[in-house]
């Protein structure tokens, strides 16, 4: 004869949340089965019984009893198990990122996520979690310019210093041109899309009406712009233009100018020379015209006033880089250097390198 099961035994809060949990319809089916079959044990029956009323095997309702006399209702949960070994662990990972250090097949100018899985023999879903999860775009690019200049420190450091703690009682001014800027004449509008957005929308096809180009200074304590447009780009321009807006400042301040490496700027020893004494240049390293400020303001010109605009002729081209410059000393605003530390950094880490 079989030995009979001990008692079960509970208090009366716990058979109610018993009771709940079998009658639950959002637990877990088998969380549910398991609070029925203690249910029937703490009525006293015997485990063949309950076993043939809930459907459950012999072995199973022993399991959930026994579990169930241990640990109550936290019992009855699923304890936390390993799960199933990664198919694609560490050692996937570090093969996909070296192979993109490689050059793509010949066929291809760039890895792709089917290239990639096809060469490793793996699955191409795999690769590209592991791409989603690493933040590697493939097919996303930016340009990069690198400065190789060997003073880069130093006239770096020149630079920046003038924005940050410029010369008592002194002007700073940054200087740079823009040249080329188109006169397109676009129709433009808004449309609606299929989707019902509305966007606005600029015609395909376009009338060109020539260019020109724009000698731009900004005073650097006040964000106060000097600009003057001109058809051509040659030194006489420039220096007609740094002419004009040095003889509008006062005579009393030193003046400091900071300009890039063009060739426009830099050949003019003779005329930089005139000005020895009242007004220093500084030059930005090669390939670093980021650090010259007038570029913000020129970035702000081609958002706001260029891009997207039609211009029927120079002239209405001319009056709307004007009324931006008129604009934008009427409320000037000057910008506020915070990267205090600047380098000449080499394009020369590698996708394992910068994910490790």
């Amino acid at each position: 004869m079989p030995r009979r099961a001990s008692p079960l035994h509970c208090s009366d809060q716990v058979r109610q949340e018993l009771m709940a949990i079998s009658r639950s319809r959002k637990e877990e089916a088998r969380f549910v089965e398991r609070a029925r079959i203690v249910l029937a044990c703490l009525d006293g029956k015997e485990i063949q019984q309950v076993a043939k009323e809930t459907g459950a095997s012999i072995p199973t309702v022993s399991k959930w009893r026994a579990r169930f006399a241990k640990s109550g209702i936290a019992g009855l949960r699923d304890r936390p198990r390993s799960g199933k070994p990664a198919t694609y662990g560490p050692a996937f990972r570090d093969r996909v990122l070296s192979l993109l250090e490689q050059p793509p097949p010949p066929h291809l100018g760039l890895w792709d996520g089917r290239e990639v899985a096809r060469v490793l023999g793996a699955s191409v879903h795999a690769v590209w979690r592991l791409l989603r999860r690493e933040g590697i775009y493939l097919q996303r690019h930016r340009t990069w310019c690198v400065s190789t200049d060997p003073e880069f420190a130093p006239k770096a450091a020149e630079v920046v210093g003038l924005y940050l703690n410029p010369p008592l009682n002194a002007l700073v001014l940054s200087v740079d041109e823009k040249p080329g800027i188109q006169a397109i004449q676009r129709p433009s509008g808004y449309v609606e899309t299929d989707s019902g957005a509305v966007v606005r929308a600029m015609k395909s096809t376009y009338k060109r009406h020539g260019t020109l180009n724009l000698f731009a200074a900004l005073e650097i304590a006040t964000g106060q712009i000097h600009a003057q447009t001109s058809e051509q780009k040659k030194r006489e321009d420039f220096r007609r233009f740094l002419d004009a807006v040095l003889s509008e400042l006062p005579g009393d301040r030193e003046i400091h100018v900071i300009l890039d490496n063009y060739c426009t700027h830099k050949r003019n020893q003779d005329w930089l020379a005139k000005w020895e004494g009242r007004v220093h240049f500084h030059f930005t390293p090669t390939s670093a015209s980021w650090l010259n400020q007038i570029e913000i303001w020129f970035g702000l010109l081609t958002r706001k006033a260029l891009r997207g605009a039609s211009f029927s002729s120079k002239e209405q081209l001319r009056a709307a880089i004007e009324a931006f410059v008129a604009r934008t000393n009427e409320h000037p605003k000057p910008f506020h250097w915070r990267k205090r530390e600047v380098q000449g950094s080499q394009l020369r880490n590698t996708i394992i390198n910068l994910r490790n």
